[in-house]
This record gives C-alpha cells, sequence and structure tokens, in this order.
C-alpha cells in the first residue's frame, strides 16, 4: 500500500524558508498547497519560480492542507502555532520553537489540549557527522566532555535574536542529547550594542559529562566542530565538511624500548542532505508514522537553558 500524500502549507520565505521550499518538492510524498509571506511582492515571485501557489487568503488555505511548516522570524513563531494549530495537528517550526520559555511551555499545553504533533528544526540532529558521531560515542568506554565551536558573521542576517538562540541553540540542543540533563550551568559573554554576540558556556550534565560551548558571531571565520574526549578515545567532528575523526594511543614495541603513538581513525561519514531527512521524517509523520523527531518538549530543554545562560552573562555585566 502506498503512503499518503501529504498536503503542505509553508509560511516563511526568507533564506531558510526557500531551502525548505526547495527539499519539499524533491520529496515523492510530498505536495505543496500553499506558499505565504508577508513580503507578497516576494512571495508571488517565488511561487512564479517553483509554480507553487501563492496564498492571498491564508485561513482559507490552511483549510486544505494537512500540515504546516512555519520558517519565519523567531518572534513571530508563537503567534504562527497558534494561528495554524485552529487548522491542522502537524506543524514543523524552525528552532527556536519560540523566544521565551513562557511561550514554550504554551505551546506545550497547546500541544496536549490539541493533540497536536509538533517537530522542532534542530537540524544538526540530522548532520551526518553528528549520526556518525553518536555511534563511536555509544561505543566509548565514557565520555568526560564534549566541545561545540560555532561560529559565523552573520549578524546583518539575524537581528531580533542574540546569538545564544540563532547559532548557540543548535549546540545546546546536541549538548542535552548527547549528555543529558543539566546540573549546573556557567557562562561569560561579549555584548555589543545590547546585543550577546559572543558567548563561552559550560554545562556539567547529571551523568558527570562536561559540554564547553562557544558560539560567535563576530569571529571572521565559520566554525561548526564537536569534538569528544573519552576515557580511550578523542574524537573529531566537523559538521561543515562533514568529517569525523577518532584518535586512539597504540603501545608499540621496539626492542627494549615502549613509544606510545598516537593512532588516527577516519570515520565512514555517508554523504546526506540534512534538511532533506529532516523535512522527509516530518512527512512521515504527518502521514501518521511513528517518527523519534525533536519534539516542544526539547525545545523547552534547550530555551530554558539558553535563557540561564543569557542571564548569567547579563547579570554579570
Amino acid at each position: 500500500m502506498e503512503s499518503k500524500v501529504v498536503n503542505v502549507g509553508l509560511i516563511g520565505l526568507g533564506k531558510m524558508g526557500q531551502n525548505h521550499l526547495r527539499n519539499l518538492i524533491m520529496l515523492k510524498q510530498c505536495e505543496v498547497g500553499f506558499i505565504f509571506d508577508t513580503n507578497a511582492e516576494h512571495a508571488l515571485s517565488i511561487s512564479e519560480n517553483y509554480n507553487v501557489k501563492n496564498s492571498n487568503d491564508l485561513d482559507a488555505d490552511l483549510e486544505k492542507v494537512d500540515a504546516v511548516i512555519i520558517v519565519t522570524p523567531s518572534s513571530t513563531h508563537f503567534e504562527y502555532i497558534q494561528k495554524v494549530s485552529k487548522y491542522v495537528k502537524y506543524i514543523f517550526v524552525e528552532k527556536p520553537l519560540t523566544d521565551s520559555v513562557d511561550t514554550t511551555q504554551q505551546v506545550i499545553k497547546l500541544a496536549e489540549e490539541k493533540d497536536l504533533k509538533i517537530q522542532v528544526g534542530f537540524i544538526e540532529r540530522y548532520n551526518a557527522a553528528i549520526f556518525a558521531m553518536k555511534k563511536v560515542l555509544e561505543n566509548s568506554s565514557k565520555v568526560i566532555n564534549i566541545d561545540f565551536s560555532r561560529t559565523n558573521k552573520v549578524s546583518s542576517r539575524i537581528t531580533d535574536v542574540d546569538v545564544i538562540i540563532d547559532l548557540m541553540i543548535h549546540d545546546i540542543d546536541l549538548a542535552v542529547n548527547l549528555n543529558g540533563k543539566p546540573r549546573l550551568i556557567s557562562a561569560h559573554g561579549f555584548v555589543d550594542n545590547n546585543m550577546i554576540e559572543y558567548v563561552r558556556a559550560m554545562i556539567t550534565h547529571e551523568n558527570g559529562a562536561f559540554s564547553n560551548i562557544v558560539a560567535s558571531r563576530i569571529t571572521e571565520k565559520r566554525i561548526r566542530n564537536v569534538c569528544a574526549t573519552c576515557e580511550d578515545m578523542y574524537v573529531e567532528g566537523d559538521l561543515f565538511n562533514k568529517n569525523v575523526f577518532v584518535h586512539k594511543q597504540t603501545t608499540t614495541q621496539y626492542l627494549d624500548h615502549v613509544t606510545i603513538s598516537s593512532k588516527e581513525e577516519t570515520v565512514d561519514v555517508r554523504p546526506q542532505e540534512g534538511l532533506l531527512l529532516e523535512l522527509a521524517d516530518f512527512i512521515a509523520l504527518a502521514s501518521g508514522q511513528e517518527v523519534q523527531v525533536p519534539n516542544q518538549h526539547d525545545a523547552l530543554a534547550a530555551i530554558e537553558i539558553a535563557f540561564k545562560i543569557r542571564k548569567i552573562i547579563l547579570e554579570s555585566k
């Protein structure tokens, strides 16, 4: 029996929204019912380029779709979730789910009341390097610390949220996903024009492991690295180039002398489009399949940590 074709509405047509549209069109079990953006002229141009319907009446078009994807500025997510939930059960929202702890908690309550199925766009969980690293770490004797580095000078692109919500929240989610709930949080940061642009935070997890997270929008180099120190290995992950290397010590006997050397292993990372996999999971979810996806509870865990980090930095100034 063939899977159901899911009719999807897409709200938000910025750079990321257009990436979503490009990938949605490639999914066989998905049909784009409409696209919408508050910039009507821009939306019309996109609709003509991709030959999809441009919505001039959002309420009317929401009644005709099975699921909705929200890729709008963070400050508008809560309002759109409330609106969309009147019409559909399946909702995808780019990270963060909302821009505050309070509104995220309200979304959780709304989801319980209306039995909503919400997926949050923590796309790094779908990064091929992260898939490979998780398998490696599951086979390590013990994870002691994971270092996350994410830098990108993109201040002109994002003006409504600080670097914690813009960039760091991806690694906060990964840290919790890999190491579990936090026990202690400490942080330092750089504030420019009342906006936090550089953050270094350390999370001590309940399992005893540490997560050191650096996020910057002022660093003149684009970096996305995840490196783990384990009792029996050191694991390097490059999320841009999708490379994972495992370093282990080997003992080699040379005559009467023992030399300790390091052996580097390259992990086979299968090439894959993270956004395509993420959206494929959403389409599967919207077709009624049991799929494990980042949800509203994961979003709450991440935003709570993000706001604690923000509070620590701002109170230290």
